[in-house]
């Protein structure tokens, strides 16, 4: 439903027309639920277009905000289902894109959400500007739990993205980056600078491509051993894994992997080995 203001362009906003967007509706950039606002026509629409949007496609954004990126979701003709927790934002939200017949605006806080049951139908792809302090864990949750979800072109941190797309050894490489592995392919779009950002970030962000692959046998158990073994990422193996397997280190050399290693030596369907062998 609109105010009983005109109803605002959807197009992607400027920096100017978001700052006035939040004054006319009393709001400050909240930064207890991550609120940087991307403020760039050309990267909104870079993002739309890489998302290869139509009028078949359902689209589910997180952190709506005043609606920029919503509008251009929208105008692709997908039906686009848009979470946002600030009640604040809703008032934006639905005078910058409440009359549009395609938009459903939901208050929720997102990070709390079962998107595997919140969401009809299928496929759906996941399109957002991810609030800092919970994108990471929506990502992951959506990969593991809603399978309706197979497509994620979603901004992140660059510091998140690293993470999510880290190779075994690397610095970054950890429980992120096992979960994305297992469960998508992917890759970093584009970077993107602060400077689009109002209010202005201290971090550079990026642009996640990620698409959805049938996870194998023994995903979910082999996530469960790695994030034991991550919890104790300085103790080797045969130490970090005593708590799930029987005789780890007879178990780890049948896997055919060193019972001395670390876990970040491990690839991520290593873990996944380890774990059909535990329940061999």
């Amino acid at each position: 439903m609109s105010s009983d203001r005109p109803v605002a362009d959807p197009g992607p906003q400027g920096r100017n027309t978001i700052r006035r967007l939040l004054a006319e509706h009393g709001i400050r950039p909240n930064q207890t639920y991550g609120q940087n606002f991307l403020a760039d026509p050309n990267v909104i629409n870079r993002i739309v277009g890489l998302a290869d949007l139509g009028p078949e496609s359902l689209v589910v954004e997180i952190g709506g905000g005043t609606g920029t990126l919503t509008g251009a979701l929208a105008a692709t003709g997908a039906r686009v289902v848009v979470y946002e927790i600030d009640a604040g934002l809703v008032r934006v939200l639905e005078h910058t894109v409440g009359d549009l017949p395609n938009v459903e605006i939901r208050h929720a806080d997102a990070s709390n959400i079962d998107l595997g049951s919140a969401l009809d139908g299928g496929p759906w792809s996941l399109v957002a500007n991810l609030p800092y302090n919970v994108g990471t864990g929506i990502v992951l949750d959506a990969l593991r739990s809603a399978p309706a979800v197979e497509r994620f072109v979603v901004l992140v941190q660059r510091e998140v993205a690293d993470r999510l797309l880290a190779a075994p050894g690397s610095r970054t490489y950890g429980i992120p980056s096992v979960i994305t592995a297992v469960h998508a392919t992917g890759r970093v779009a584009f970077t993107v600078p602060a400077s689009v950002f109002y209010p202005t970030p201290s971090v550079e962000s990026a642009v996640v491509d990620l698409r959805r692959r049938p996870a194998p046998d023994g995903a979910e158990r082999g996530i469960e051993m790695a994030t034991a073994a991550f919890g104790l990422r300085r103790k080797m193996l045969r130490r970090s894994l005593e708590d799930m397997i029987t005789d780890p280190a007879a178990a780890l050399e049948r896997c055919d992997i060193d019972p001395t290693a670390r876990p970040e030596q491990l690839a991520p369907e290593d873990f996944i080995t380890i774990a059909r062998e535990a329940e061999a």
